[in-house]
């Protein structure tokens, strides 16, 4: 698993149905699938059918459906099924989904998946300014440690950076690497990055996770399970920040979690009393789709208001001729600039340069995209341009530059390769037509040719449960 790969939507897609019933057993962790993954169309299927004494079937969803949202309904039931929330080829919940989201709605049972609050007093410093701060410099170490590695050596003052076992896990993660030369970042590092903080947390959290199913898979001994572990971060998702939380009531293997989540900034555990544990908002927002928070260390500045925020603002003024005007403070953002342009002159609060076609390649070479960079530079520009743009009804952006920025990138890429499956030599078209079809309306189907009866898809399991559908309802027709 890379990093520019490592979402919890492909993780989840991959596992097998055994591993979904053992997760679905956790109420905590059925309630943040339904909250994080499933698109809106598919949470009214889920809640319709929770409670409805009588068995759906497909086309008793066509009447919920319009006919122009066709392809709307079959995205959102191919992922119920990918997820194992639905049966396989049904329109029924899976029995642990079923019951375990039926928990988490209406309360009761003794799972506590939802953790157990502390009955220890809160210590007077824990505030919520306190763990935004440590969450921060915890997070800010990892960051830092990351992009030291394009040779900028920006960690700050008092400190040595995150502990080893998350350098060791940042270069087995292949964020960055080892060389006769000294540490250097890879092209998954760059793409990471420039990810969400929510989407750099869960790509840290899954690396350990791979770290995990290696180690086991090897013969070493290890007192954790993915499985277990994955349901612990849902746990963590569902608590409340700013409470205390007991540590007794977890038991032994979660227990063995936690200082790998101090290291990470996740959860703060006083020295003086180490049966209470705090969830910092890095592990409450895990199943939030914050879009307001931003690459690098500004995803605290859209949820924190504290004075110290200003230190990692950065605002961006962009002309028409490339030069670039950034005011910013933090090493850390200057050293994510300098990851796509070409910085010319640095003052205090102020840095300025040019996007070139260099620079674009580069960062192209090193996994970043061109719509990464427009959307980093438009998430920053300043608020006169916005004014500007919002005045004259004209985009944020200078058109030019993102042309520009675009086919540069263009240039590297006259030639892209993409893994997937291959279908042809249908027993006749209409077969072939309808499997395209339904390829094409989950979202799957990358390219056709309805002329040669061809079709490339990017994913095959449900496509194969499609046409086992077909072939046993053609069998039973004949």
């Amino acid at each position: 698993m890379s990093a520019d790969t490592s979402s919890l939507t492909q993780y989840l897609e991959h596992l097998p149905g055994t591993t979904f019933r053992k997760l679905y057993q956790q109420p905590s962790t059925a309630l943040a699938i339904y909250r994080r993954m499933l698109p809106q169309m598919a949470k009214i299927f889920v809640m319709g059918i929770l409670y409805s004494p009588t068995p759906f079937s497909l086309s008793d969803l066509d009447q919920w459906v319009k006919p122009s949202a066709t392809r709307e309904k079959d995205q959102a039931l191919a992922i119920l099924r990918s997820l194992h929330i639905f049966q396989p080829q049904s329109v029924a919940l899976t029995l642990n989904f079923r019951n375990s989201i039926r928990l988490a709605l209406e309360g009761g049972g003794d799972h506590n998946s939802f953790g157990v609050l502390s009955t220890h007093s809160t210590p007077p410093e824990v505030d919520y300014a306190f763990l935004d701060r440590y969450a921060r410099k915890k997070w800010d170490d990892i960051l830092h440690y990351v992009v030291s590695a394009t040779g900028l050596t920006i960690v700050g003052q008092g400190s040595s950076g995150p502990k080893q076992s998350v350098k060791d896990l940042l270069i087995a993660g292949r964020l960055v690497e080892r060389n006769t030369s000294g540490l250097k970042i890879t092209n998954f590092g760059f793409s990471f990055l420039l990810q969400e903080p929510n989407a750099q947390v869960w790509a840290l959290l899954l690396l350990w996770l791979e770290a995990v199913d290696v180690s086991n898979a090897n013969g070493s001994r290890s007192d954790m399970d993915s499985v277990d572990m994955l349901q612990f971060f849902f746990l963590l998702a569902s608590l409340q920040f700013g409470r205390a939380y007991s540590t007794d009531a977890l038991t032994e293997s979660r227990r063995n979690m936690l200082p790998s989540l101090v290291d990470f900034g996740l959860i703060y555990i006083p020295q003086h009393n180490t049966h209470q544990f705090f969830p910092t908002r890095l592990a409450t927002t895990l199943t939030n789709n914050e879009t307001a928070l931003r690459s690098v260390s500004a995803g605290f500045s859209a949820i924190s208001s504290t004075a110290s925020d200003e230190q990692d603002k950065c605002t961006i003024i962009l002309e028409t001729n490339f030069r670039m005007y950034a005011y910013v403070q933090s090493p850390l953002q200057i050293a994510v600039l300098a990851l796509f342009s070409d910085l010319k002159f640095r003052f205090k609060g102020l840095v300025s340069g040019h996007l070139t076609r260099k620079s674009i390649k580069k960062a192209v070479s090193h996994g970043i995209t061109s719509d990464q960079i427009v959307s980093y530079l438009s998430t920053h520009a300043d608020e006169q341009m916005y004014r500007h743009a919002a005045n004259n009804n004209k985009p944020v952006l200078p058109p030019v530059v993102i042309d520009q920025i675009r086919l540069w990138q263009l240039d590297t890429e006259r030639i892209s390769t993409r893994d997937g499956y291959l279908f042809k030599e249908f027993d006749e078209y209409k077969e072939y037509k309808a499997v395209a079809d339904f390829a094409d309306n989950i979202g799957v189907c990358a390219w056709r040719n309805d002329k040669k009866g061809i079709f490339f898809a990017t994913k095959v399991e449900q496509i194969k449960d499609f046409m086992k559908s077909r072939r046993k309802a053609n069998e039973a027709g004949n």
